[in-house]
């Protein structure tokens, strides 16, 4: 039976690089894992106040994730670290306080920009956040997808073939890393 995966991706743009990395590795992932993106866009704004009766979108977000069997981020770097959207998104599935929908999922992260580092801060401040929230990290392969303006096919959705070798065998590694859990 297929493993469901969460899958977040930290850019809102319509044609972001990151939601069509998303895409190929949804695309290249085995019948061992079911990935599915979980959008962030529409969460208000983490705020305690609103615990006792939290908004629909937190509730319905809240459930899919806990409802995962793992979690996948694939996420641009923003001056330096995550989004704003995926670190609210992150907060909301960690509260209420004791009520944390993160805890012990295996998790991974693909990061990418159209610059040559690949959004190596993000994918770092990522696993700082969610560490502490007990997710477990694959450590192996690390994925910083550097240039990514230049991975695409002409058809603007498919990735070049040395990309996709690098994304099946991350997915691969990744699938292994899921059935240790």
């Amino acid at each position: 039976m297929a493993k469901k995966i969460a899958v977040l991706v930290g850019s809102l743009r319509k044609e972001s690089y990151n939601r069509k990395i998303a895409n190929e590795l949804i695309r290249l992932s085995q019948t061992n894992l079911e990935m599915e993106i979980v959008e962030i866009g529409n969460l208000p704004l983490y705020n305690e106040d609103l615990d006792q009766n939290p908004p629909q979108e937190w509730t319905d977000f809240r459930a899919k994730v806990k409802a995962s069997e793992g979690v996948l981020f694939v996420s641009p770097e923003y001056n330096r670290t995550l989004p704003g959207a995926l670190k609210n998104a992150i907060d909301v599935g960690s509260r209420p306080y004791g009520s944390s929908v993160w805890q012990s999922k295996p998790g991974a992260v693909v990061t990418a920009s159209p610059s040559s580092l690949g959004a190596f801060g993000a994918n770092h401040n990522i696993r700082q956040a969610v560490v502490f929230l007990d997710v477990f990290m694959m450590a192996q392969p690390e994925a910083y997808i550097g240039n990514a303006a230049e991975i695409f096919k002409e058809d603007g959705t498919t990735v070049v073939e040395a990309t996709e070798k690098f994304l099946k065998g991350f997915v691969e590694a990744y699938q292994k890393w899921v059935e240790k859990f």
